[in-house]
């Protein structure tokens, strides 16, 4: 999940952001992690939730493989190859299956939908053994620019939620002449390792429990131990609304088996907080990033009102969005992990997005 990072001007953001944590994190204790049931997920069905979610045990047709930068990514690929080009973005610790009700609409809209797996997730894979397994939000990001080079796609609506977010976030600034349009799930969450420096209340401390966890050795083995059950934790508190089916869950959490997740996941949150030095390399992107440029592309902002994760009121990053903008509040219990637990809202800002 984000993390807000960003310079000392944007630390009603940071504030903001670190909420509603603190009482789910107590419930740890009390939550049953059993183990995870081998399902078949790909039945075309749907099945009723609490919260007024409906859930799809649809996947994607194929995955595909394309060497891009750094890495052969897998990816999802649907609807008509000149269709215009639309990008979605997990999150952590999901998959692109978040997106597969979501891009069924947008196919039948006729949009081209593309859905990678984010490094250490899936069949996506670096192509050199020596190659750092390095999780910074630049990295990322800059896989994805080499990703939509590969696939020969010049400009995008781009998407994303959680750690997709904060890619979108950074191409649709830094590289606005790849980006048509954005949707993003909770807003502005570009960041800053200096911005992280600072201490924080100790309520808001407390909410960020996992990253202060995955900081140690202990942390790391027991990520590596028990991934499955530590996602499913992150699922039910960041959307405690959310019914999801033990088939939803293992679904996604066949992607969690890539050699590199547990090291780039472990590197994402620890860069965060100034204990990785991530790579020469991206050191200019990362100062650029560190100053919160603004994003002049068409944007969407959503939220769930039920989202269980810390997330900053809207209030506090409307005005990074100084290109056509508007923030929508998806009710019903939607959590964390809107474009799965709400594609039809998804898709709908997708495309109305991409008409602004």
């Amino acid at each position: 999940m984000n993390q807000m990072n960003t310079t000392s001007a944007a630390d009603p953001i940071n504030r903001d952001r670190r909420r509603l944590f603190g009482i789910a994190a107590a419930t740890f204790a009390a939550t049953h992690l059993g183990g995870i049931a081998i399902a078949d997920a790909q039945e075309d069905q749907k099945r009723p939730a609490a919260g007024g979610h409906s859930q799809s045990q649809r996947s994607f047709r194929a995955i595909r493989q394309i060497k891009a930068g750094l890495l052969n990514v897998g990816y999802a690929e649907e609807g008509p190859d000149d269709g215009p080009a639309v990008i979605l973005l997990h999150g952590w610790p999901y998959d692109i299956h978040s997106y597969v009700d979501a891009a069924s609409i947008l196919v039948e809209a006729g949009y081209r939908v593309v859905v990678p797996f984010l490094r250490g997730y899936g069949t996506t894979r670096f192509l050199s053994d020596e190659a750092v397994r390095n999780g910074q939000q630049a990295a990322i990001a800059a896989d994805i620019i080499a990703f939509m080079d590969a696939l020969g796609i010049q400009k995008a609506t781009i998407g994303g939620y959680d750690w997709g977010a904060r890619t979108a976030n950074i191409i649709a600034a830094i590289w606005p002449d790849r980006c048509n349009a954005m949707v993003s799930v909770s807003g502005y969450l570009i960041g800053s390792q200096e911005a992280n420096r600072a201490p924080l209340p100790p309520q808001a401390e407390l909410q960020w429990w996992y990253q202060y966890y995955f900081a140690t050795a202990r942390g790391r083995e027991g990520y590596s131990k028990y991934t499955d059950d530590f996602a499913k934790l992150i699922w039910r508190l960041a959307s405690p609304h959310w019914n999801f089916a033990e088939e939803t869950f293992v679904r996604s959490a066949k992607s969690f088996q890539n050699p590199d997740h547990v090291a780039i996941v472990i590197d994402n949150y620890r860069w965060r907080l100034g204990l990785s030095e991530g790579e020469r390399r991206y050191d200019e992107l990362e100062n650029v990033l560190a100053k919160a440029p603004v994003i002049h592309v068409p944007t969407i902002t959503m939220e769930g009102d039920a989202n269980g994760a810390p997330h900053p009121d809207p209030t506090a990053y409307a005005k990074k969005f100084t290109g056509k903008y508007e923030h929508r509040l998806i009710t019903g219990g939607v959590g964390h992990n809107l474009p799965q637990e709400a594609p039809e809202a998804f898709a709908k800002a997708v495309i109305d997005v991409d008409r602004f």
